[in-house]
């Protein structure tokens, strides 16, 4: 079955997304546990800017 264009399921923003993924390896386990979470990728992705923002507080 070919992915259907335009379809109504799947990753939408409102926000441009990097084309590219950021990826690093995580302890055995933690994929599958991380995968359970609900809305893990936003919720991530909440993280990583949170981490960020830190980062340009203690280096200013």
């Amino acid at each position: 079955m070919p992915f259907q264009k335009s379809h109504k399921f799947g990753f939408t923003s409102d926000e441009p997304m990097d084309k590219d993924p950021v990826c690093f390896k995580v302890k055995l386990g933690v994929k599958a546990k991380l995968k359970a979470v609900p809305n893990w990728q936003e919720r991530l992705r909440e993280c990583v800017d949170r981490l960020i923002a830190g980062q340009r507080e203690s280096d200013g």
